[in-house]
C-alpha cells in the first residue's frame, strides 16, 4: 500500500547487500493481504523505485520464480491448506465469539491491568457446541492456540537474544472469518515454502516473530534468521513522517537525486564499513556489507547530508553522463531546444561545482544567462572589490615571474605551488585560491564579480574568461 517510504527501501536495499554478498538470492514478494487498501498502482510504483534504485531481484511477481507465485493474494489455496493442516492436528480451532464479545474481553483485560489475551471459552468448547454453531452458519475465525506458559526466545542477528514470555501473548487468529488468512500467518507460510533463510525487516516487526515463530513450530517448518532493523528517524527524534518533509523514494526521483546517491546514503543509516569512507558504489557495499556491522540505534535522516552527497555523486560522474543528464533536464524543461553548439557541455562543465542537484541546474543556468554584470559592479558588496588596487597584486605577479620564485613552485607540483599561493596571499593580503587540477590561481574576490556572487567557488579560468 503507498510508495515506497525510505526506511523500506532501506530494508530492502539491507536484503539485496546480504544476498549478493553471500551469494544468495534476493526474493521479491507483494504482501496485499490487506485488499481495501492494496492497489495495483501502489505496486507498480514500489517496483518502479525498487528498480530505479537498482535492486535487482532474482525472484519476484514480475518475472516468476520456482516457488511463485509471488503475490500473496494469489496464494490463498496455499494458505488454506495449512491452515487445514493445522486443524487437524489441534493446533488452532473455531472461534466463534461476536466482535462484542471480543470487545468486552479487552475492557475486562484493561481493568485487571493484564494484557488484552483472548479468553473466550471456544478453546476448550465440545465438538457438540462447534457442530451446534456451523449448523447456525454462525461466522467464525481460525484461532491459534499460544501454550499457557513458558517463553520463546531467538537469537537476532543485529539484537541479540531476544525472549517473550507466552503468557502475554494469548490465543491469535490466523484466518478471518471471511475466509482470508491475516499477515503473520501468510509470511509464516509465505517464507517456509519459498526457503526463505534471512529476513531483514524493521524492528516494528519484531513483535510478529513470537507469533511467527509458533507457527513455524506447528507446521514442522525451520525458522529463517531473522535480522531486525532500526527504524529511521527524524532530526527530532520522532519517527520519521510526513510532517519532516520528503519521506517516499519517489518524491526524491521528482526532486533530482541521483539514484546512486540514495543507495549510498541510506546504507549509511544504521551501517558502517569501520572505516571514515562514506562514499560507497553499489558495487563497493556489496563486497564490503555485513550484518554484524549494523547498528541497533536508530539512525537519524539528516536531508541536508543527503543533498550533499548527491552532489558528490553528481560531480563524480563521467563526463558524458553528466552531460547527457544536463541536457535531458533541460530538454524536459523547454530550456534546451538543440545542443549541436557544445553549449550543454560547456555550460555543464561550468555548473557542476555550484550544483547539489541536477534540477538546481534550472536556476543556476538562468542566472547565469542574465548574470546583471553592471548592477554587480555597483552593488555596496562589490564596492571594496572595484577600488581595491589590484595593481599591486599584478606587480607581485609579475616580480615573482622575473625572479624565477614563480617557476620554482610550479616545478614543485601541485602542493608546492599550494604552498607558494597561500604565502603569496599572505604577502599581499589578499584570499586566494589553488584551482583543484590545474595550476591555476584566482583571488577569490575578483571572482565574485564574474560570477555574481562572493562565496569563494573556484571555477577554471577557461569558464570565467
Amino acid at each position: 500500500t503507498g510508495n515506497l517510504h525510505v526506511g523500506g527501501a532501506r530494508t530492502a536495499l539491507f536484503n539485496y547487500l546480504f544476498a549478493r554478498s553471500r551469494g544468495g538470492k534476493f526474493v521479491l514478494r507483494v504482501e496485499d493481504t490487506d485488499l481495501e487498501r492494496s492497489t495495483k498502482k501502489s505496486e507498480e510504483a514500489v517496483l518502479s523505485d525498487l528498480s530505479w534504485l537498482g535492486l535487482d531481484w532474482d525472484e519476484g511477481p514480475d518475472i516468476g520464480g520456482d516457488f511463485g507465485p509471488y503475490r500473496q493474494s494469489e496464494r490463498n489455496a496455499l494458505y488454506k491448506e495449512h491452515a487445514q493442516k493445522l486443524m487437524e492436528s489441534g493446533a488452532v480451532y473455531r472461534c466463534f465469539c461476536s466482535s462484542e464479545e471480543l470487545e468486552k474481553m479487552k475492557v475486562t483485560a484493561n481493568q485487571m491491568k493484564i494484557p488484552p489475551v483472548y479468553m473466550g471459552k471456544w478453546a476448550t468448547a465440545s465438538d457438540a457446541e462447534v457442530q451446534q454453531e456451523l449448523e447456525k452458519g454462525t461466522p467464525y475465525t481460525y484461532r491459534f492456540r499460544v501454550p499457557k506458559e513458558g517463553s520463546l526466545k531467538i537469537n537476532d542477528l543485529i539484537r541479540g537474544e531476544v525472549s517473550w514470555n507466552l503468557n502475554t501473548l494469548g490465543d491469535f487468529v490466523i484466518m478471518r472469518s471471511n475466509g482470508q488468512p491475516v499477515y503473520n500467518f501468510c509470511v509464516t507460510v509465505d517464507d517456509a515454502t519459498m526457503r526463505i533463510s534471512h529476513v531483514i525487516r524493521a524492528e516494528e516487526h519484531l513483535p510478529n516473530t513470537l507469533r511467527q515463530a509458533l507457527i513455524y513450530k506447528a507446521l514442522g517448518f525451520a525458522m529463517p534468521l531473522f535480522a531486525h532493523v532500526s527504524l529511521i528517524l527524524a532530526p527530532d527524534k520522532s519517527k520519521l513522517s510526513k510532517r519532516h518533509g520528503a519521506t517516499s523514494v519517489g518524491q526524491y526521483k521528482e526532486m533530482g537525486y541521483l539514484p546512486q546517491a540514495m543507495v549510498n546514503y541510506l546504507a549509511l543509516l544504521g551501517w558502517g564499513d569501520g572505516t571514515e569512507n562514506e562514499f560507497f558504489t553499489i558495487d563497493d557495499l556489496v563486497e564490503k556489507f555485513t550484518i554484524n556491522r549494523v547498528n541497533k540505534s536508530g539512525a537519524v535522516f539528516d536531508a541536508t547530508k543527503l543533498k550533499w552527497m548527491n552532489g558528490q555523486h553528481l560531480r563524480s560522474l563521467p563526463s558524458d553522463l553528466l552531460i547527457k543528464d544536463f541536457e535531458d533536464r533541460w530538454r524536459s524543461t523547454g530550456i534546451l531546444l538543440e545542443s549541436e553548439s557544445g553549449f550543454a557541455k560547456e555550460a555543464a562543465e561550468l555548473l557542476k561545482e555550484g550544483i547539489d542537484l541536477i534540477t538546481d541546474a534550472d536556476a543556476a543556468l538562468c542566472k547565469l544567462l542574465s548574470y546583471p554584470l553592471h548592477d554587480t559592479l555597483s552593488s555596496d558588496e562589490a564596492k571594496s572589490v572595484v577600488e581595491d588596487k589590484l595593481s599591486e597584486v599584478a606587480s607581485g605577479l609579475i616580480a615573482a615571474y622575473d625572479s624565477g620564485e614563480l617557476g620554482q613552485a610550479l616545478a614543485e607540483g601541485h602542493d608546492g605551488w599550494k604552498k607558494w599561493v597561500k604565502s603569496f596571499g599572505k604577502t599581499h593580503k589578499r584570499k586566494v585560491s589553488v584551482i583543484e587540477g590545474d595550476c591555476g590561481l584566482i583571488l577569490l574576490p575578483t571572482e565574485g564579480l564574474f560570477l555574481g556572487c562572493f562565496n569563494g567557488l573556484a571555477k577554471p579560468l577557461e569558464h570565467l574568461n
